[in-house]
């Protein structure tokens, strides 16, 4: 069946593909560079390639935006069904410019288009775009759509787990978390989007890898509502057991009503370096 409001977002959101596809969602892909090679997002490159390209390649990859015209494309494409509008939801504005790109191309678009503002990203902001579309397949219009990605926003929570500074110092995305920077060479950084302003704060550090794992763990679960059904997410950047053993543990002790792990794509893998693993959810 041909929605009337078609759905779009950007590659850093983490869907797993079978999602993207069941809900009809348009992924407009960023950008990853090594050197003058690009790579688009999702698309040229896995990100299992890539992260074993970031450890072994002296040179540190760049990012870049999609621009207005690729928006354009973008709601072309996902209008080409018949839809009459398009809710479009990116990353931060905080964090990229693409949320800009968006709605440059808004303007230039001869439907209407909606472009929110999810102020997170991978399944911070897919968990968003997942509530939209199960929001429009309920026979909810853009309100409700709008609604019930707000609802996610306000009750979500994502802390990530670094195994070095590094990457996120040299892609300018740091935020909160310079304080980290003296010490970069001494602990394992623990940081988290604040999703009421789309940037990335400091949690507490650790001097070990597996006290920075518990930190993220126990830090997740206190701003959570447990009490509540949850949708959740672990998120690593080629690091699957460990992964796989905190999506083991979260299963046992809080049974979430969905819960799978995902590999982080590369855009962000670039700010955020190898062996990152986090946990993004929500509680209804």
């Amino acid at each position: 069946m041909a929605h009337k409001i078609a759905l779009v977002t950007d590659s850093t959101c983490d869907i797993p593909n079978e999602w993207v596809e069941k809900y009809e969602i348009t992924v407009v892909p960023m950008t990853v560079i090594f050197g003058d090679k690009p790579y688009l997002d999702g698309r040229d490159i896995t990100p299992v390639e890539f992260y074993e390209r970031l450890l072994a390649d002296p040179i540190h990859p760049t990012t870049s935006q999609p621009s207005p015209a690729d928006f354009v494309e973008a709601y072309k494409k996902a209008t080409a069904g018949g839809a009459d509008e398009v809710l479009a939801i990116q990353i931060s504005s905080q964090m990229s410019g693409t949320y800009a790109s968006a709605v440059q191309a808004a303007e230039m678009f001869d439907k209407p288009v909606k472009v929110l503002d999810s102020r997170s990203n991978s399944m911070g902001l897919g968990w968003q775009v997942i509530a939209a579309a199960r929001a429009r397949e309920s026979g909810g219009g853009m309100q409700a759509m709008l609604d019930a990605a707000e609802q996610v926003r306000s009750r979500a929570a994502y802390y990530i787990a670094l195994d070095t500074i590094e990457y996120l110092a040299k892609g300018g995305r740091i935020g909160g978390a310079v304080k980290f920077l003296d010490s970069v060479l001494k602990i394992k950084p623990l940081i988290y989007v604040n999703h009421e302003t789309g940037t990335v704060g400091a949690g507490i550090p650790s001097r070990s890898r597996a006290g920075v794992l518990k930190n993220m763990y126990k830090e997740f679960f206190k701003h959570v509502d447990t009490s509540r059904p949850l949708h959740l997410t672990v998120l690593h950047n080629h690091a699957e057991e460990e992964a796989a053993e905190i999506a083991r543990q979260v299963k046992e002790e809080f049974s979430p009503v969905e819960l799978f792990t995902a590999i982080v794509t590369p855009v962000l893998g670039a700010h955020t370096g190898p062996r990152a693993v986090a946990l993004c959810g929500y509680s209804e």
